[in-house]
């Protein structure tokens, strides 16, 4: 039976990328991003117009799966990031609606899936932002900090309760997606296309964690051993 996989927020980006890689390994992939035209470019066998922020995106989840045929793997690369050095209200709570509320919403649906399936494997993209709290972006950094630690309760909830459910947390650094086009110039700028592969490298050997890429393993390592006061000093 072929395997078959959900890609979250799969229109542009990370997610368009790993859904690609996944159908060239002859993965079932279904398809959901609030952009549906584009998920039609990627002769998906399943589609579904999902917004996570949106009270019936579970409900859509669930139908998504279903016209699927079932779910092996749960591929989560959908969210929102912008540096708010004003902090502005709207900016900041919606960041907190869909890195927080809309995370928690489908990531809990796929493990309540994988638990009464028997089996499954969920990998989402967090972001080495979670390492520190980033002052140009206070709510980006919470959040991603908070999916961090959610996939860690999740996976040891899971081993807790005897299920069979593998948790790859991917944290890239900055990649070049439409998520980071603006006027600032992000430095060490990773490309989707390698990106992807070395997720797909991650998922394939069911890594628990996999920062991506090797620069950047180097500097959250260090960022690990600046104490906060010294980080309060820094100024990115």
């Amino acid at each position: 039976m072929a395997k078959r996989a959900i890609i979250i927020g799969a229109s542009s980006g990370i997610g368009r990328e790993v859904a690609k890689l996944l159908m060239k390994e002859g993965w079932t992939i279904g398809v959901a991003a609030r952009r549906v035209d584009k998920l039609q470019e990627l002769n998906a066998a399943a589609i579904e117009q999902i917004d996570v922020t949106k009270d019936d995106a579970t409900t859509r989840l669930q139908a998504l799966i279903s016209r699927l045929g079932g779910m092996d793997l749960f591929f989560y690369a959908s969210g929102i990031g912008k540096q708010n050095r004003e902090l502005q209200e709207d900016i900041e709570l919606a960041t907190v609606y869909t890195n927080g509320l809309g995370f928690t919403r489908m990531i809990g649906e796929a493990y309540r899936y994988f638990a009464n399936k028997g089996s499954g494997h969920i990998a989402a993209i967090t972001s080495i932002a979670g390492t520190k709290g980033l002052g140009p972006a206070p709510s980006y950094s919470a959040t991603k900090a908070m999916q961090n630690v959610y996939l860690q309760a999740l996976e040891q909830q899971a081993n807790a309760r005897g299920l069979n459910i593998k948790f790859t947390d991917i944290r890239p650094g900055f990649v070049d997606t439409a998520l980071l086009h603006g006027d600032f110039h992000y430095p060490m700028l990773l490309q989707p296309e390698p990106v992807a592969k070395e997720i797909l490298y991650a998922i394939n050997h069911q890594q628990h964690i996999r920062i991506i890429d090797w620069k950047y393993r180097l500097l959250t390592a260090l960022w690990r051993r600046i104490p906060r006061s010294l980080w309060r000093h820094f100024r990115l």
